[in-house]
């Protein structure tokens, strides 16, 4: 191979194989997090922590040791905003997890007790302090089945499309991952259902998801924040 075209292929492949410096270059988010000690939240933590952001977690006194390692508590109440808005600064990244543990149709006055609740302090908060991207869990909507629980989420994505914000969704049905496996059983009816047309858009929406998607998802959208307003439907998490 001649200097000249060894030189060219060098160049070539390099810019088609940029050193992993180059490829894991990213912004570097100042995040605060709420429902960091939750299922998502615990496994969230790390990988935030991994791809060098900084994470300042909010939790109630007495549930420091339940902190990912590297966090930095901040002791408060997420249904009480003002015990921790002061605390938010300088965060330019707001990470909503705060639910109900174990949705059902028996827990709809909790879901707007708490769910509700706890997004709307979030979000003056977070807008108080000057925070430029929020990223709210969500749920898969419209649904036939738990109204009330869709109904909170679409009220705390509304009430986030008005604060001005730029702001993520992150619409899963079901996360599947350690205690939440049982799913599996029934994915056969969601392979069923999605044989027919007219279903099959709502059973792509409800499909479950895993759980290391969803972390993957909104660590991306931590590196990436839209313009506006971005929605992430389970096909997208499906294939994060």
């Amino acid at each position: 191979m001649g200097t000249d075209v060894a030189g060219s292929f060098r160049k070539s492949f390099r810019a088609s194989h940029p050193p992993a410096a180059a490829v894991r270059t990213q912004r570097v988010a100042d995040i605060f997090i709420t429902g960091a000690t939750g299922y998502i939240g615990g496994r969230l933590i790390p990988e935030l922590l991994a791809r060098g952001h900084t994470v300042r977690a909010l939790v109630r006194a007495g549930s420091e040791s339940k902190l990912a390692r590297g966090a930095v508590p901040v002791i408060g109440d997420a249904l009480d905003g003002a015990t921790f808005a002061s605390q938010i600064a300088p965060s330019d990244t707001f990470i909503q997890l705060v639910g109900v543990a174990h949705p059902s149709p028996a827990k709809a006055q909790q879901f707007r007790d708490i769910d509700l609740v706890s997004v709307r302090q979030s979000a003056a908060a977070a807008r108080g302090a000057g925070v430029a991207h929020f990223i709210y869990l969500s749920v898969a909507q419209p649904a036939p089945v738990m109204q009330a629980y869709v109904a909170v989420r679409a009220e705390g994505e509304a009430m986030l499309r008005a604060s001005g914000m730029r702001a993520t969704f992150v619409r899963p049905w079901y996360v599947l991952g350690p205690g939440h496996r049982w799913v599996y059983a029934i994915l056969p009816l969601y392979w069923l259902w999605m044989l027919s047309p007219k279903s099959r858009p709502t059973a792509r929406r409800l499909y479950p998801v895993k759980l290391a998607n969803v972390v993957r998802a909104i660590a991306d959208a931590v590196d990436r924040p839209p313009q506006s307003v971005r929605v992430i439907e389970a096909d997208e998490l499906r294939r994060a």
